[in-house]
């Protein structure tokens, strides 16, 4: 199969390009024989992720914008591609709060064309039917709104309820991929997973902002009382789900995917705290207690989710590797590995500017 990777050069996309090109063909038995990382390298796309792929005959990256027809019909047709994974999206909650609009255009503006060209593309080759082709539409858990603390965990046939301007235009492009798969018979395949962490994510985000702060020696900033909870993926299970939900799917359906670890943020913090002195000791010096601040929470703030992947593993065999202890260690490791990709993204080099406080 030939791959156009949207958003590639992003956290969860930067780990699923490597992913396609490593292991993929094994875990889905289908081999992969070009990937297309297109990319627009906004504030959370950083090329220098993709960097050690350079020269690889197998991986092409170019930089654009899903929203650009008249590139992404040339990509379509100048390699062949048979299968879409769209990951460019706006990602970050209190950012849409700030600037809704860019959210609505990235996300539900961007998704339409690009289910549009890739429709476009089906009909004039005459693919539209081919088992081959695939449009995988990547998701997320919020477009389902907050669970109570007894609520059943977010599955396939929960309802959507989104509460953030994010999460809202997430389910405006969930709604619209499923539009076209039975109104146009746009072989669509839909993924909602649960929050991701690990390697190449921007510091913004939880984690990362934790582990960097907690090596620093800065106090780690909480939300409200800290007991807000998430579900908790490692970024390299959910890439190998989306290749199973691409390669084993059926056309029209949605699986859900999520890392079983349900955790309070406050938790989480601690374990980031406890786990990095462990690492580094001789950087992580001060109690957990020194160093957590709770700050005003966030307007809207969901109070907890959780989902339930049976349908996933039941269908296509898929389960989560690591859990939240394993996968907290492999990503504390990789941030302290690579602590001159985080220096980059701190002082604006990686894109050529300085960028502001990124809280």
């Amino acid at each position: 199969m030939n791959l156009l990777v949207t958003g590639g050069a992003g956290f969860i996309g930067s780990n699923l390009v490597h992913y396609l090109l490593a292991q993929a063909a094994q875990d889905a038995g289908i081999p992969f024989d070009r990937v297309v990382t297109l990319d627009k390298l906004t504030y959370a796309g950083n090329r220098s992720s993709l960097a050690d792929l350079d020269g690889d005959p197998r991986h092409v990256f170019v930089q654009g914008d899903i929203g650009d027809n008249t590139l992404v019909a040339r990509l379509l047709r100048e390699h062949a591609i048979d299968a879409v994974m769209h990951l460019a999206a706006e990602s970050h909650v209190d950012r849409s709060i700030d600037n809704p609009e860019e959210f609505i255009m990235t996300n539900f503006v961007g998704t339409y064309r690009l289910l549009e060209a890739f429709r476009k593309y089906a009909v004039e080759t005459g693919r539209m039917n081919d088992p081959r082709l695939r449009f995988l539409h990547v998701s997320t858990d919020e477009v389902y709104g907050s669970l109570g603390p007894d609520d059943p965990a977010f599955c396939e046939t929960t309802p959507y309820a989104p509460n953030s301007p994010y999460s809202a235009s997430k389910a405006g492009s969930d709604h619209l991929a499923r539009a076209y798969h039975h109104t146009y018979g746009l072989p669509v395949v839909t993924t909602n997973c649960s929050n991701n962490y690990g390697p190449y994510q921007f510091p913004e985000k939880l984690l990362p902002l934790m582990i960097r702060k907690a090596l620093k020696g800065e106090p780690l900033p909480v939300y409200g009382d800290g007991t807000n909870i998430r579900d908790w993926l490692y970024v390299g299970d959910h890439c190998r789900g989306l290749v199973l939900a691409l390669a084993r799917g059926l056309p029209g359906q949605t699986y859900v995917i999520g890392g079983k670890c349900e955790m309070k943020n406050i938790d989480v913090v601690r374990a980031i705290i406890e786990t990095a002195r462990e690492l580094a000791p001789d950087r992580v010096t001060r109690p957990a207690d020194d160093l957590i601040t709770f700050v005003k929470d966030r307007p809207g703030h969901d109070r907890r989710y959780a989902i339930d992947p049976s349908r996933i593993g039941r269908e296509l065999g898929w389960s989560p590797r690591e859990d939240f202890a394993s996968g907290l260690r492999h990503t504390i490791l990789w941030y302290l590995d690579h602590e001159q990709w985080v220096s980059a993204i701190e002082n604006g080099s990686y894109r050529g500017e300085r960028l502001g406080n990124l809280e």
